[in-house]
């Protein structure tokens, strides 16, 4: 059963659908433009009897905040800053990462452990 969260991250409301027992590995599911997390609702039941899926919507996009442009950068690196204080908000230490499209520059940059994310990560 897919549930749908969601969660405060430096004053955005950040949704995420998550599914699995968390017993089992953890997928972190990071979608691409001009989609949300809505493009894995077939894979995640698919998967969950297997896995911990989490599948978050980024700023701007899906069910999550959406500040205008004046309010938020929307590049990369801040989105991935985003997606890394989401990570830490909800405790996940381990897991894989599952890329498509927009989700590819921001998965690399969390995998690589950016210095600039730290900043997010430790408050």
């Amino acid at each position: 059963m897919t549930t749908h969260r969601t969660v405060s991250i430096n004053g955005l409301d950040i949704f995420y659908r998550e599914a699995g027992s968390r017993d089992h590995p953890t997928i972190l599911l990071l979608h691409g433009f001009p989609t949300s997390s809505q493009m894995f609702r077939n894979l995640i039941p698919v998967l969950a009897d297997q896995f911990h899926l989490i599948a978050p919507d980024y700023p701007g996009f899906g069910y999550s905040s959406m500040p205008t442009v004046d309010e938020f950068d929307y590049t990369f690196d801040r989105l991935a800053e985003v997606m890394a204080g989401f990570v830490d908000a909800i405790g996940l230490n381990r897991y894989s990462l599952y890329l498509m499209d927009y989700g590819a520059p921001i998965g690399y940059r969390l995998a690589t452990g950016a210095s600039h994310l730290c900043k997010y990560r430790c408050k």
